[in-house]
């Protein structure tokens, strides 16, 4: 895990984050391999106290990336595009899966300009969740993306179909508000921004 910020270690706080309590796997089978969208197995587990979980499901995906990225003028740019497990059309960040020999920040600025042709301005890495430390294996890491500026087409996979759309920051902050950016990896990262505003 990550050092812990030089903001943490003035407040006398320690790495919350451990392997108290760790399983020991004993057995592991493989019921699906997809990857990289979906790996399912099915862990043996014996817990600290010598129980014995022997149904366990673990999703294995590689990293994942999300972006704020603000634009010279100050519009954060935005997508929608159809997500099938919601049924719904939705508000979202950039995003996508870091590939393999990608850095996060290599994956982000990647991701960026192929979904938005925007790139560019300064970066910092803003914040790393786990979507789900429960059933899934991997982490999404979040940037800040500020002074970003369009240089280019879109460059979608086959399957994508993302419209880009700039709001101004007040607009953003009303729809998390409202309900209305329903992916948590992204609502986390943007509202954090906004907190950072006030």
């Amino acid at each position: 895990m990550k050092r812990l910020s030089t903001a943490l270690m003035a407040l006398n706080m320690e790495n919350t984050i451990n392997e108290e309590g760790k399983w020991q796997v004993l057995e592991s089978e493989y019921l699906l391999q997809r990857a990289p969208w979906l790996t399912a197995r099915k862990d043996v587990c014996r817990l600290p106290d010598g129980r014995i979980n022997d149904h366990y499901y673990v999703l294995e995906y590689p990293d994942w990336v999300n972006i704020i990225a603000v634009t010279e003028d100050g519009d954060i740019v935005l997508e929608r595009q159809y997500r099938h497990g919601l049924g719904n059309t939705c508000y979202e960040l950039p995003c996508g899966v870091i590939e393999e020999g990608e850095t996060p920040l290599e994956a982000a600025k990647r991701e960026l300009l192929e979904e938005t042709g925007y790139a560019g301005g300064e970066w910092q890495e803003w914040m790393t969740l786990s979507p789900n430390p429960a059933t899934s294996t991997n982490l999404a890491h979040s940037f800040l993306a500020t002074g970003v500026k369009k240089v280019a087409g879109q460059s979608l996979d086959a399957t994508e179909d993302i419209q880009v759309h700039l709001k101004k920051p007040e607009y953003v902050k009303a729809l998390l508000e409202n309900n209305q950016i329903l992916q948590a990896l992204m609502a986390a990262p943007l509202w954090k921004y906004f907190f950072g505003r006030q």
